[in-house]
């Protein structure tokens, strides 16, 4: 896979996943705008980016994993991790404010 469309992907659920907005959501209408418009912008951008024979390639592996494993992956691990994140995230935001 190039290099480019794994920085757009990067870049895509980073944005996904921030607390940061570009607009914030707050803001009527708009700010939920920049999510709706930007998120599927950059996923067609990286899968666009993406060699054709990659995006066969993962086709066929997905086609195959479903047929082995009647199931989507599942990653537990990775939940943990996404919630100590929010986790550790709140508590030095907490320190931050109780601190001032």
């Amino acid at each position: 896979m190039p290099w480019l469309p794994k920085v757009v992907g990067i870049v895509a659920v980073a944005y996904a996943l921030s607390p940061i907005d570009l607009i914030p959501d707050f803001i009527p209408i708009l700010g939920y705008l920049d999510d709706v418009i930007l998120l599927p912008a950059m996923i067609w951008l990286a899968v666009r980016l993406a060699p054709v024979d990659v995006i066969a390639a993962s086709r066929i592996e997905a086609d195959r994993w479903m047929t082995e494993q009647g199931k989507k992956p599942r990653s537990h691990t990775g939940a943990v991790v996404i919630v100590l994140l929010w986790l550790v995230t709140a508590w030095l935001a907490w320190r931050w404010w109780a601190l001032r």
